[in-house]
């Protein structure tokens, strides 16, 4: 996947699209990013007894949610804007690079 934690992208379609975030979490094998304030879903938790007795609050919890990483464009650093990643070899090492502006991504 193109697209890394801490990476600030897009959402391009979708309840959320236009909108802009840091990704907090990527998930190769399910092609997922979890984007932080975006996709929010609740989740129901019970409330639990930890080992000291003490009773750790339930109720619903807002998180975000899973993002297909199609529906997802990086921020080009450069202008600002939305592009698509390509590779570049360079000293036997694999570059991210902008295809906007081909400026090097890491």
């Amino acid at each position: 996947m193109r697209i890394r934690r801490d990476d600030q992208v897009m959402v391009i379609s979708g309840k959320d699209r236009g909108k802009i975030g840091k990704v907090m979490r990527v998930d190769p094998k399910k092609q997922r990013v979890y984007v932080e304030g975006l996709n929010i879903v609740k989740h129901h938790e019970r409330p639990r007894q930890n080992a000291a007795g003490t009773a750790s609050g339930g109720g619903v919890i807002e998180r975000p949610g899973p993002i297909h990483v199609s529906n997802v464009a990086l921020i080009d650093p450069k202008d600002r804007r939305p592009t698509r990643v390509g590779i570049e070899v360079a000293d036997g090492k694999r570059l991210r690079v902008s295809r906007r502006t081909k400026s090097r991504l890491d």
